[in-house]
């Protein structure tokens, strides 16, 4: 038996097939080489637009009505409201599990659907449904606004970043140069909306003197049904002019504190009662319902929620550019602007600890195959890994994910290489009653 029946029987009839791809890959050198250039820059590309979070975005298929109603029986709510809307949604296909709370004034119903249902889809089929029962006879129509349906979106109820403004100025200047801030960052596409705190509201105070009222023999639904008809727009029709119709409307609503205070509340025999003898018409604040602090000391908070999907670290660099043009254009230069719970910090943190350890990972195998595989072999599986990496961005959703997957084939292929040649060097590879044809193959090569 010569040597090639020993090397056929030790090795496989086959052992000299060449595979069709890497012949194929070998002849066409240029078009791999274009191929690979090409997928390498896709995944550069793909590296680049992958949304970058502190924490990934969980959406699940829950729908939330929320439907107020000025009742303070909880037994007329969920009789009313409550019960109703169940019913309707009840028959929606996909509903794995409804909850419902009645509280006097409000009642809220969780509706949880299988997991083959989209969110959008529940949403609509969720808003179908209210509209449907509100279209019963039975179903009260007084309601004091309309039944808020929406989808719990995590990424989009926790602020990205706190803005805090303070300094030298009043509250209503505060609030002025956060209203200026407000708009510029909600103009961004990668942030959903920006909520301002620590400034309540105002409102229009009317304290009624009740003595006053009395002597002249008044009460508060008089008050009240002045205040109502004379804040009024109302339609005054059309008028033709030059072949034209026009619609006219008469306005009524308040210009000023001076206005309010002048309404005519009684007029009897001459005698007219205006509402500043009866009542202190005053333009303040609301009762506070929400405070912002900073070291003890009162701010103007910004909260600034970011668009789910999109990229954080891009999100909060657009936003440190708006700040930085805003200051001594449209905000005064002494305006202190300081920024908390930057998540971006993290994400940041966490982008460059990953390519430290894709750094170490690559340098670790390239020491190996060079200590095992020789200094040819070890270039060769360098010049590969950082294509090999770029390749896997194409897939890989979140940058988390990708970090994962990295650490667990980073090292393998590497070590994979060395035992599976090792082991097929000494024939390990073969039949147990055909290793003895291989380790003879080898001393006979080692004896030449």
């Amino acid at each position: 038996m010569d040597h090639s029946n020993i090397e056929n029987e030790a090795y496989g009839e086959g052992h000299g097939k060449q595979f069709a791809i890497t012949s194929w890959a070998v002849k066409n050198r240029t078009t791999v080489i274009v191929i690979t250039a090409l997928i390498f820059v896709y995944g550069i590309y793909s590296y680049i637009a992958m949304p970058k979070e502190s924490f990934p975005e969980v959406v699940t298929p829950e729908i939330y009505v929320g439907v107020p109603y000025n009742s303070s029986s909880v037994v007329d709510i969920e009789k009313l409201i409550t019960k109703p809307l169940e019913k309707e949604i009840n028959t929606i296909t996909g509903v794995d599990e409804i909850n419902s709370t009645s509280v006097p004034n409000y009642s809220t119903i969780q509706v949880k659907f299988d997991y083959d249902v989209t969110p959008t889809e529940a949403l609509r089929k969720v808003k179908d449904a209210v509209d449907k029962a509100q279209g019963d006879v039975n179903f009260p129509k007084d309601l004091p606004a309309e039944p808020n349906v929406f989808a719990m979106n995590f990424s989009e109820i926790m602020p990205v970043m706190n803005l805090n403004l303070s300094g030298d100025y009043s509250l209503d200047q505060l609030h002025h140069y956060g209203k200026i801030l407000e708009d510029r960052i909600e103009a961004l596409p990668e942030i959903n909306k920006v909520e301002i705190r620590g400034v309540p509201e105002k409102e229009v105070k009317v304290n009624v003197d009740l003595h006053q009222l009395e002597a002249l023999q008044l009460n508060f639904g008089d008050v009240a049904m002045a205040l109502q008809t004379e804040n009024l727009t109302m339609s005054g029709g059309e008028v033709l002019t030059d072949g034209q119709r026009r619609a006219v409307r008469v306005v009524g609503e308040f210009p000023d504190m001076e206005t309010i205070r002048d309404i005519v509340i009684k007029n009897e025999k001459l005698n007219e009662v205006r509402l500043r003898d009866v009542a202190e018409v005053s333009f303040d604040y609301k009762e506070a319902d929400s405070y912002a602090r900073e070291y003890g000391n009162p701010v103007v908070m910004l909260d600034v929620i970011k668009r789910a999907g999109e990229n954080l670290i891009i999100a909060s660099d657009k936003i440190n550019e708006i700040l930085k043009e805003a200051r001594g254009t449209v905000i005064p230069e002494d305006l202190t602007i300081t920024v908390t719970n930057d998540q971006s910090d993290d994400t940041r943190v966490q982008v460059d600890e990953l390519f430290n350890h894709i750094i170490f990972g690559v340098i670790l195998v390239v020491g190996t195959l060079l200590f095992f595989l020789g200094l040819r072999n070890a270039i060769f599986r360098w010049a590969g890994d950082p294509d090999e990496h770029v390749h896997q961005l194409h897939h890989p959703e979140r940058l988390r994910c990708y970090a994962q997957y990295h650490g667990a084939v980073l090292v393998d292929p590497g070590v994979g290489s060395i035992g599976g040649r090792r082991h097929r060097d000494r024939g390990e590879h073969l039949p147990p009653h055909e290793q003895w044809r291989a380790r003879h193959d080898r001393h006979t090569k080692g004896r030449r």
